[in-house]
């Protein structure tokens, strides 16, 4: 294997029956793209092939069947298993989703073994991927088991950055799950990310509260000021540069997003449906607080669509830059880590620049 002087970007195919092959495909058509990073799309080069065609693409594929073949400037394919797979496009299939997950575990275990330097995961079915051997709701909380840290589902797009306290847990558990404990370790997470993974050095962070009104003083509930509001005033009082919690109602519309490097909301729907009007198409979701770097894109499957080759890859490819950005960022962060003095005259800097 060639040493890449760019990053090895490791990728999931997702459900071979939604738009998750036909998005990466036409990320890597963008020639542009293999001169920032070498993929490698864990899946079987002749099931691809297919879907190539399907698509009219005459995208180069090269299959290896060890990461020791890939070859740096070329598309990769990692032979994660060798038969033939039953396509219908648009369909739910438990056969299908247990490829998805072949894929995915394979590209986790390379991200663990450090043979790829991040992992991008295509979209799949939460339904179809459920077995004995695999019995997550998704991506995010089997990273958290197989990596270091602790996992936060973080939205980014440009500067709109969307972190969440629950993430895919029901509405009728959220307040259940919300202790000051969890509440200060996500802000920590959040904290530290931007940091480390964005290049800021002094975060600023909003935080959404649960009920109407932020609980209006306890009227509409009490979480807002028994567990957010000690929680916050604790990590403020740390030097952490972190506010609220703010109403929901009006905090988007109203544009206070933009006063902050991240916003964290309570549960999934009140962060993701404003970020997502904000943002539909060119968002990412990134896998913050590991020691190994996850994005995805912003949408799913995609079924209505799949096999029609009108899928946008525009999601995924912004998946694919922030993925080796962030990289980049994390190798940056711990150069100025072994240099204290690094740090300091990056503060300096951008002191003076404010």
């Amino acid at each position: 294997m060639k040493k890449a002087e760019h990053s090895i970007v490791g990728i999931s195919i997702g459900d071979l029956n939604g738009i998750g092959p036909e998005v990466v495909l036409k990320t890597f058509e963008d020639t542009r793209m293999l001169e920032l990073c070498t993929p490698v799309i864990f899946a079987n080069v002749k099931v691809l092939s297919f879907i190539k065609k399907t698509m009219n693409s005459e995208l180069p594929l090269h299959g290896i069947d060890r990461m020791d073949q890939m070859i740096v400037g070329k598309v990769n394919v990692f032979n994660v298993w060798k038969e033939a797979v039953d396509l219908n496009f648009g369909q739910l299939d438990d056969a299908v989703g247990k490829y998805a997950i072949k894929s995915f575990v394979a590209a986790t275990q390379a991200l663990k073994n450090k043979e790829i330097d991040t992992l991008v995961t295509a979209p799949i079915n939460k339904y179809s991927i459920q077995s004995d051997e695999f019995s997550f709701p998704g991506h995010t909380d089997y990273l958290d088991k197989e990596l270091n840290g602790d996992a936060l589902m973080l939205m980014v797009h440009d500067q709109l950055r969307v972190g969440l306290l629950t993430d895919h847990v029901p509405v009728n558990e959220v307040s259940k799950q919300l202790t000051e404990a969890r509440v200060i370790q996500k802000i920590e997470t959040v904290y530290h990310t931007l940091k480390q993974d964005f290049r800021i050095n002094r975060p600023k962070i909003a935080v959404l509260g649960l009920n109407p009104h932020a609980g209006d003083h306890g009227v509409i509930g009490k979480e807002d000021q028994e567990i957010l509001k000690p929680a916050i005033q604790k990590l403020f009082d740390k030097g952490i540069l972190v506010f609220g919690p703010y109403s929901a109602d009006g905090f988007f519309g109203s544009k206070q997003h933009e006063k902050f490097d991240a916003v964290i909301a309570s549960y999934h729907d009140q962060g993701l449906i404003p970020f997502k009007t904000l943002s539909f198409g060119q968002g990412v979701n990134y896998t913050a607080g590991l020691d190994r770097i996850r994005t995805s894109p912003d949408h799913g499957t995609a079924f209505e669509i799949a096999g029609k080759n009108v899928a946008d890859a525009s999601s995924f490819k912004e998946a694919v830059y922030l993925a080796i950005d962030i990289y980049s960022a994390r190798q940056e962060y711990q150069e100025w880590s072994k240099n204290p003095l690094k740090i300091k005259e990056k503060q300096l800097e951008s002191k003076k620049g404010g």
